[in-house]
């Protein structure tokens, strides 16, 4: 298991100074740090452990003005290394710091009293009062304070022994499998090419394996992965780690992106969110404010929408939706903080409700459906999104990221609501899910149309199955539909017959006047026998138009009463059994059969023979070869 320690603290406070006198490292690597003597960027250093192990350590900076910067530092760390000067106290930039660590979600930490040798013991034991007072309401509490002296080595020990004892409480975070690494750091190193920095969040990543730049969605590879300077061939969640990658250069990547496997992410504007107004803010948050958004290693400007109150008091919690000027990508769960505008100062935090989210109008239902997301066990969240989905669906990805558990949990969860029908999958070959409820809402308006579509033609067998594709189904995945129309016949809804649909049991309802056009129709065909009247002829003699008789050789079709040899020639079923056994019998004592044995068995002109013959073709009774034709089946 790998641990990650921030440092936090006010700036001045010796949180650099005192990570060198722990580990031998220094963490400011800028010119502009050591000109200064303040830490500006993210500084990294490890601390081996007794048994052999490593404990990652990010040192954060101190300054207000680059508060965005220990943000950044502080997504991934397990506990943190809270540093207070003895001589000057509590300061403005350690309540920010609490308070940030805590809206992300950190409950552990050790408190370090420094430059100890800069005061007397009475000033000492104020300071530490002082901050034990400061610390009673925040999740620091409970944390073991030690008092230390970089420069003499005072209290050194101690603390190295307080941090192996905090490691060995800190367990496993149950998190999910998506592979994320939000960059903090881009640089190129000569021989190499590009290479990034990070802490892993989530998932496990090894050398060759494919990846994407998000949000951008730029693809890439992993060419080599170090840890501490150390090469590895795999890593997973929790270890501070620099990653080599293939075709991207300095320029593509800025702190703030995220990488991640292919498809696993998904890049929007608009994210569903609960918010925690922090009892110290200065004022309430108000509805459509223009914020400072950080998220994971990135800070960015957004404006908030308030869906359930029209201002948050310190304190009060909300739910509410960012939306971003550029596309973002997060998980459920994720954890963030707000500053205000202006003046920039930590206001408030909170949890990532849904990371693809639509616009929503304030005060609607959906507001409610958001609040039992934020509440609900895995089977409600899958059965919740599906829902609001639709026909579109839910991919496995899709879901993994909505629900945010370990792949083997969500797979197990499908599963059993696959088992229940609660949910159906309709795309296998993508892991795509639709809910019971969207199916039964979706196949009842299927049903509506196949009646309507019975009532507006009702000469018609059914409706075939290419409209209900181009009219109906326009909308919807080809895959989807199919699925409806399985679904439905399962059900006992409709029946289909090659490429007609109906509704089950289903029969066309005949007038007076066409139930007996139907029969004299019929009776020409029987018994004319091998020489059917044309259309034309049919026409003429029954005193029909054209639109009234196409219908009836439909019906008859359909009833398979006569066969449709070609355009506008039609057998009755008994002529054409009748033909197709005077050839399979021909072919008991001949290996072939030429056009002159065929009219002289059936006494047929070339008009009817030939059409016949090749009708027998393409039932693939017989086939020709040259000028002949042979059996194809017995």
């Amino acid at each position: 298991m790998s641990i990650v320690m921030g440092t936090a603290g006010h700036i001045d406070h010796g949180k650099t100074t005192l990570i060198k006198a722990l580990t031998g490292i220094d963490c400011d690597r800028l010119k502009e740090e050591k000109k200064r003597g303040i830490t500006i960027e993210l500084g990294f250093a490890f601390m081996d452990l007794p048994g052999g192990r490593r404990l990652s350590i990010v040192d954060v900076p101190g300054h207000e003005k680059f508060v965005k910067n220990m943000v950044a530092g502080a997504t991934g760390i397990d506990f943190v290394l809270l540093t207070v000067a003895a001589d000057e106290g509590i300061m403005p930039q350690t309540k920010e710091h609490i308070e940030i660590c805590s809206l992300l979600g950190i409950t552990k930490g050790i408190v370090a009293i420094t430059k100890i040798d800069l005061v007397d013991e009475e000033l000492l034991e104020l300071a530490i009062e002082d901050v034990k007072e400061y610390l009673s309401s925040t999740f620091l509490k409970d944390a073991e304070i030690i008092c230390v002296s970089s420069h003499t080595g005072v209290g050194l020990d101690e603390l190295k022994s307080a941090i192996y004892k905090m490691v060995e409480t800190i367990k496993q975070k149950e998190s999910s499998d998506i592979f994320i690494l939000p960059v903090d750091r881009v640089f190129t190193l000569k021989g190499h090419g590009t290479v990034i920095t990070g802490t892993l969040v989530s998932g496990d990543i090894k050398v060759g394996e494919d990846v994407t730049l998000y949000p951008k969605e730029k693809s890439s590879k992993v060419r080599h992965i170090q840890v501490h300077g150390e090469p590895q061939e795999y890593i997973k969640a929790g270890r501070r780690t620099a990653i080599n990658l293939a075709n991207l250069e300095v320029d593509d990547i800025k702190r703030g992106d995220v990488v991640a496997r292919p498809n696993t992410l998904f890049p929007s504007t608009t994210w569903d969110v609960e918010i925690e107004c922090l009892s110290s803010s200065p004022r309430p948050l108000l509805h459509r404010k223009e914020i400072h958004f950080h998220h994971g290693t990135k800070e960015i400007l957004a404006r908030i929408y308030l869906l359930d109150k029209d201002k948050v008091e310190p304190g009060q919690r909300a739910i509410a939706q960012i939306r971003f000027p550029e596309p973002m990508v997060g998980v459920f769960g994720d954890k963030f903080v707000i500053r205000s505008f202006s003046p920039l100062r930590t206001i408030a935090g909170g949890t990532v409700i849904n990371p693809i989210g639509k616009k929503i109008k304030r005060f609607s239902e959906q507001v409610k459906i958001l609040k039992q997301l934020l509440k609900g066990d895995i089977e409600e969240k899958i059965l919740i999104h599906l829902n609001q989905m639709k026909t579109q669906g839910c991919s496995f990805k899709m879901l993994h990221v909505l629900t945010n558990v370990n792949s083997k949990d969500l797979e197990k969860t499908l599963n059993k609501l696959l088992s229940s029908q609660q949910i159906f999958c309709f795309d296998k070959d993508e892991k795509t899910y639709i809910s019971n409820l969207v199916v039964e809402m979706t196949l009842h308006d299927l049903i509506s149309y196949i009646d309507n579509f019975h009532k507006q033609n009702p000469m018609e067998p059914g409706l075939p199955k290419g409209q209900l594709f181009s009219d109906w189904g326009k909308n919807l995945s080809k895959k989807l539909v199919n699925f409806l129309i399985e679904h439905a016949i399962k059900k006992g809804l409709i029946e289909a017959e090659e490429d007609i649909i109906r509704k089950k049991g289903y029969k066309i309802s005949l007038r007076k006047d066409q139930t007996r056009l139907k029969e004299t129709v019929l009776n020409k065909f029987i018994n004319s026998g091998y020489t059917p009247p044309s259309i034309k002829k049919l026409i003429e003699d029954l005193n029909v138009d054209r639109k009234e008789l196409e219908p009836i050789l439909k019906i008859l079709i359909e009833e398979k009463r006569i066969v449709k040899v070609k355009e506008d020639l039609y057998f009755s079923k008994e002529a054409i059994e009748e033909i197709k056994s005077k050839v399979i019998k021909f072919f008991e004592n001949n290996q072939e059969m030429k056009p002159q044995d065929f009219k002289a068995m059936t006494n047929l002109s070339r008009k009817f023979s030939i059409p016949l013959l090749e009708y027998l073709d393409k039932e693939k009774i017989t086939m020709r070869i040259g000028d002949v034709r042979k059996l194809r089946r017995k």
